[in-house]
């Protein structure tokens, strides 16, 4: 049985090891993340769009709430990929260049879509 404890030992502090930089407190440093925020707003009216989906490279959303505010934190820095869509508006997609520890700020004005 001792012959197997070392090995034994030796497993489980490669799983603990191993599984060390799984958690959310390995991510890189914040230096390398920023805020995205903004508001959606109605292209004819400028009213607020309420529950608007933002997604940042098919990973990140959030809603906008009744005053049409949204953010969105630790998003990557680099050229990202995004969409907003809500009912009765045309998606509108494109990309933004985020600068690694500065807020971005994401203004969307949507466009209705038209009565089928």
């Amino acid at each position: 049985m001792k012959r197997y404890a070392g090995v034994f030992y030796l497993i489980i502090a490669a799983l603990v090891l191993g599984t060390a930089g799984c958690n959310s407190d390995s991510l890189p440093p914040a230096a390398g993340y920023a805020s995205v925020s903004g508001v959606v707003v109605d292209g004819t009216t400028n009213a607020p769009v309420a529950g608007a989906q933002i997604t940042i490279d098919t990973i990140l959303a959030a809603t906008t709430d009744s005053a049409g505010k949204f953010s969105i934190d630790k998003v990557p820095s680099g050229i990202a990929d995004y969409a907003v869509s809500a009912k009765g508006y045309k998606t509108l997609a494109s990309s933004a260049n985020i600068e690694p520890g500065k807020p971005y700020a994401l203004n969307i004005t949507l466009v209705q879509q038209p009565p089928q």
